[in-house]
């Protein structure tokens, strides 16, 4: 979550729509990230034909990431769904609640701290279903061969190649108006066109944040690293003895721990910043909406419930 909020570019309602998968779990533990598909899409009937369709959709995109061989792919498929069966069951009424919490507090004003406490809710949220996805996500990281680790890194390259030429090029001025553009977009989608007011509040915390572009190319260098040396110790080329599954558990919960918490103090301590001036920026910005644009937002979560109830067990 304190990854996301970089940008500085969240609206509090648009927290629901604007989740992103965790970096840690863009990667091969990246199975769990599926707890927050629900509102990985805008529009409300693509979202229950997205979570409907999620053991496909993880299915795909952990295989654009390893190519999986025959012997891994029906058990990945069998574990997603089964992923899917307990989120919809265990998780969804939490999501529900989620939507709910954010409904109450769409009307009123807000402050940083109530947000960064939204942001701790989905943050937990997460890791339950991390929790939940480890014992697949160990399985499949043991599995991994030598070309598929090759695979991997060639997709890294593929990735860092696109973000370098979406962030390592141009200016400051030109960065500072993607970011701006982005955030207007976001917070559109639930407030309706804002105001010079609000456009110049979300102009001012991009003017304000020290986002650095190297030190988070960096960063995700080293991610992709970490994991890559830990797949090596995990998978099929590791060196005799084998890890057993209660060791390879224990070093891919290090590595997904080292994602979540850099072991780079300065990197800690420039997300530490981001993260206190994103929950600052979207307090700043709903508190320059109308009446009229939170009930627009209100509005939106609500239809955000009203697909989650369709999506969860019926009595």
């Amino acid at each position: 979550p304190a990854a996301m909020m970089t940008t500085s570019s969240l609206s509090l309602p648009a927290i629901a729509a604007s989740m992103r998968l965790p970096r840690a779990c863009r990667r091969i533990i990246g199975l769990a990230g599926l707890s927050l598909a629900l509102v990985l899409l805008q529009g409300c009937s693509a979202i229950k034909l997205a979570y409907n369709n999620l053991p496909d959709i993880g299915y795909w995109w952990i295989d654009s990431y390893i190519d999986m061989n025959d012997e891994q792919s029906p058990k990945v498929r069998d574990e997603l769904i089964r992923l899917q069966q307990w989120h919809r069951s265990a998780e969804m009424p939490r999501v529900i609640e989620l939507l709910q919490k954010l409904q109450r507090l769409a009307p009123a004003d807000t402050s940083a701290e109530v947000v960064c406490g939204l942001f701790a809710d989905i943050r937990n949220r997460t890791d339950a279903v991390v929790t939940q996805a480890e014992p697949a996500a160990v399985a499949l990281a043991m599995s991994i061969t030598p070309s598929q680790i090759s695979h991997l890194e060639a997709k890294y390259a593929k990735n860092n190649a696109e973000w370098r030429s979406s962030w390592g090029k141009g200016g400051l001025a030109e960065r500072r108006e993607r970011r701006l553009k982005s955030s207007v977009e976001r917070a559109e989608q639930f407030y309706g066109t804002l105001g010079e007011r609000q456009l110049a509040a979300l102009r001012a915390s991009i003017e304000r944040s020290d986002f650095d572009p190297q030190l988070s190319f960096a960063e995700r260098i080293r991610r992709q690293q970490d994991l890559i040396q830990t797949l090596r110790r995990v998978g099929t080329e590791a060196p005799s003895p084998r890890p057993t599954a209660a060791q390879a558990t224990t070093l891919l919960r290090g590595y997904l721990e080292r994602s979540t918490t850099s072991p780079n103090p300065a990197y800690r301590a420039y997300m530490e910043r981001a993260t206190q001036d994103g929950c600052r920026t979207i307090a700043l910005l709903h508190n320059a909406t109308s009446p009229e644009q939170r009930e627009r937002a209100r509005q939106r979560l609500a239809a955000y419930e009203r697909d989650a109830r369709e999506l969860a067990p019926q009595p």
